[in-house]
């Protein structure tokens, strides 16, 4: 296999799906071989994700991140530069000596991913978006992350989630993890909760963001919800709830649902791309989308006894998002389309041998 020089740029101060997941493939192909190193903003959560064979660059300032990220890659004889969400696709899309790859975590946007040279979808329905893309693309599932390289978590323990918050034993616990803002629907779901959920159920909501104050104050006061910030130890507090939903108004692969289907939680979900695609109807609950009485009836479906939520954890099949079988995809992608570029440059210059003869 070839060994490349990689680039992954995602400038975000904060760590979400998208950059989760650009940590998670940076370090994976760091352990294939491959030199790898990742551009963010200085201080930024990402860094502490990385593994130590991934060197990290921070910008200290927001400005000309183009030019610095193609100077950058050109100073490291890089391969390829792959950016994760629109502002780092912009700029990567200034790299023009090396090659261009982005991944549409949210969806394709012409000021964004137009200039790329190939694009990874993450799901089937993000093809019908490219009519205007005419370079290569590929659709390529996201995977549940490996979160052992991250430098800032701490080992988690089964009932940690219980311990901490003071939630009984016998208490079913909603959980719910994502970015507080208004596209990841919290706001619906804490009414829902309140208004459907059994008396003795706890709402857990892991995540910050611009939201959290007015989600506070919705939530006012009530003891039974609980806004606990961004966790690194995700998995070991899904282990000990009961339930996971997913409100959020669009969706296209999400993480968090794939860490929730890892642990075996039963789910609701609203109807967005990614859940349709993930979940089977027979598995999960989907709902319409902005639909509180739904969500919240779903929920309580979900948490009355004897419901197969509360007494097992489901058996998902994952094979679909397998990280190793996603990395070596991504990894041929990248030398898929620099083959068919250098066959186009071959090409081209055929053609100008020609014409410089006739």
């Amino acid at each position: 296999m070839a060994r490349l020089r990689i680039v992954h740029a995602v400038f975000s101060s904060k760590l979400a799906g998208g950059e989760q997941h650009c940590a998670d493939l940076a370090n994976a192909q760091a352990e294939l071989g491959h030199e790898v190193h990742v551009v963010g903003p200085w201080g930024a959560q990402v860094a502490h994700a990385l593994n130590p064979r991934v060197r990290y660059h921070g910008f200290r300032f927001p400005v000309l991140r183009g030019l610095r990220l193609r100077r950058l890659a050109q100073s490291l004889g890089a391969d390829v530069v792959h950016g994760h969400l629109g502002p780092a696709c912009k700029a990567t899309a200034c790299a023009t000596s090396t090659l261009r790859i982005g991944t549409l975590h949210v969806g394709y946007k012409t000021h964004h991913h137009a200039k790329m040279d190939g694009l990874i979808c993450v799901n089937i329905k993000q093809v019908d978006t490219l009519s205007a893309f005419h370079r290569p693309h590929r659709v390529i599932y996201n995977w549940a992350p490996d979160r052992s390289h991250c430098t800032q978590a701490h080992p988690g323990k089964e009932g940690a989630l219980r311990t901490s918050l003071g939630i009984a034993a016998t208490a079913p616990v909603v959980v719910s993890v994502g970015r507080l803002h208004p596209s990841k629907g919290m706001h619906s779901l804490i009414q829902a909760f309140q208004t459907y959920a059994p008396p003795q159920a706890h709402l857990v909501l892991m995540g910050e963001g611009p939201q959290r104050q007015e989600l506070e104050t919705l939530a006012a006061g009530d003891p039974r919800i609980h806004l606990v910030g961004f966790r690194w130890d995700v998995d070991a507090w899904l282990t000990d709830a009961n339930l996971y939903v997913s409100a959020s108004l669009e969706e296209q692969f999400p993480l968090s649902m794939l860490e929730a289907m890892r642990a075996h939680l039963p789910i609701v979900a609203t109807a967005t791309q990614g859940a349709c695609e993930m979940l089977t109807p027979a598995q999960s609950a989907i709902v319409p989308i902005g639909n509180i009485p739904a969500m919240g009836q779903a929920i309580a479906n979900a948490l009355m006894p004897g419901a197969q939520g509360v007494q097992h954890h489901i058996h998902y099949d994952m094979s679909r998002f397998d990280r190793s079988t996603a990395v070596s995809a991504t990894v041929d992608f990248y030398l898929e389309v620099l083959r068919a570029q250098r066959t186009l440059q071959t090409s081209q210059q055929g053609r100008t041998l020609e014409d410089a003869r006739a």
